[in-house]
């Protein structure tokens, strides 16, 4: 079997298990393997030149976390975008990312501003040529940059636990909505301006929690009008 870079890769010490596992997420996470997408058990093995048995149990942690679903007579899958799961995912990542944004604020130094204005600028000059995946990326980029500081370790903990559980999703929805996208840039710069003007944590944390509510409501008012245009257009 020829080898490619990823299998060939050094595993630093990592079970098979372990190396399925971040072989597995890293495609999911690059939207490689999109929501839908078929895992064959037998056919990861053969890429990853290793027998099944690593590779179904990377599956099953991954479907501990929410990325792979599984069904009977179907098998393993990456998980499609679930809307009552991407809810409560996006209500937690709010409060909590809210919070540590506000905690991280007074901590942050003018080449941490300075970056997240570089970062946000960035996001806006792609909207003419919009890639989903490269805004999530930079996107994800600009909150770490907002809440890295946060003196409570256990709180920027969950946050980017939560960030990685929505995973693929989040492209999914700058895809669904497009148009966002263009908010989400100034609502980031509207964040900026509260931290540079020293705004209380109050202030900041409405914004910071509001601007993920915003995401949300938008993703989900798109997709119930789309629903109820193909119903209308099935019923007429």
């Amino acid at each position: 079997m020829i080898q490619t870079q990823e299998t060939r890769a050094p595993s630093s010490g990592l079970s098979k298990a372990q190396r399925a596992y971040q072989w597995l997420k890293q495609k999911i996470s690059r939207q490689e393997f999109t929501p839908g997408y078929r895992l064959v058990l037998s056919t990861i093995a053969q890429q990853l030149d290793m027998s099944v048995v690593p590779v179904r149990e990377a599956i099953r942690q991954l479907e501990a976390e929410g990325l792979v679903t599984f069904q009977r007579n179907v098998g393993a899958q990456v998980a499609m975008v679930d809307e009552s799961r991407y809810r409560s995912s996006m209500e937690t990542l709010g409060i909590l990312e809210g919070a540590a944004t506000a905690l991280a604020a007074p901590n942050l130094g003018k080449e941490d501003l300075r970056r997240a204005r570089e970062l946000n600028d960035r996001l806006a000059a792609s909207l003419d040529d919009f890639d989903p995946h490269a805004f999530t990326q930079t996107n994800h980029e600009f909150h770490q940059v907002l809440f890295a500081r946060c003196p409570n370790e256990r709180l920027t903990e969950l946050v980017s636990a939560e960030w990685e559980r929505l995973g693929h999703l989040r492209d999914s929805t700058f895809s669904f909505v497009p148009g966002r996208a263009r908010e989400s840039v100034e609502e980031h710069a509207h964040v900026l301006e509260l931290i540079e003007n020293g705004a209380s944590s109050v202030e900041i944390e409405r914004a910071a929690r509001g601007h993920r509510q915003n995401t949300l409501t938008s993703y989900l008012k798109n997709k119930h009008s789309t629903t109820d245009s193909e119903d209308f257009t099935t019923n007429s």
